[in-house]
Order: C-alpha cells, then structure tokens, then sequence
C-alpha cells in the first residue's frame, strides 16, 4: 500500500520511508527541525490542496497527528501525489 504521507515526510525530511510511522516526531527525528516544520506544512498543502489553520499546524507534532488533521479534512491518503 502506498502511503502518500510517509513519502511526502520521506522526501522533504530526507530520510528514507522504511524510517519513518505515525509515532514519527521532531523529538525522535533530528532532520525534523523548525525549518523543516515549515517545509512540510508547505509540502502538505500543496500536495492535498488543503489550507492549514496555525492551530492545526501546531497540534502536528507527529507524523500520526498530520495524518488525523488530513483525514478530519476528508483527505483521502491513498490517492495523492
């Protein structure tokens, strides 16, 4: 099954997909720094055409958490890129 999301963290975070899951964390990945953070909320939003809200960026703090943030935005994973 392919996982859009672990490949768009995979891509912009540099690191290969095998690494990364839901409990995926800037706390637990060192490549996930500020900047990155910015990156990916970038990255998202482009590539599920959605507007993240500052409040929904800052409860991101997990790759689980973004994927619970797109799906409450009936973004369907499977089917992006």
């Amino acid at each position: 099954m392919s996982d859009a999301l672990i490949s768009l963290f995979s891509e912009v975070l540099d690191v290969p997909a095998e690494s990364l899951n839901d409990n995926t964390a800037p706390g637990n990945t060192p490549q996930w720094d500020s900047l990155a953070a910015m990156r990916l909320v970038a990255a998202i939003e482009e590539t599920f055409a959605v507007r993240l809200s500052s409040r929904e960026i800052m409860k991101m703090s997990s790759i689980g958490f973004a994927r619970r943030t797109l799906l409450d935005k009936n973004v369907k994973l499977d089917d992006a890129g």
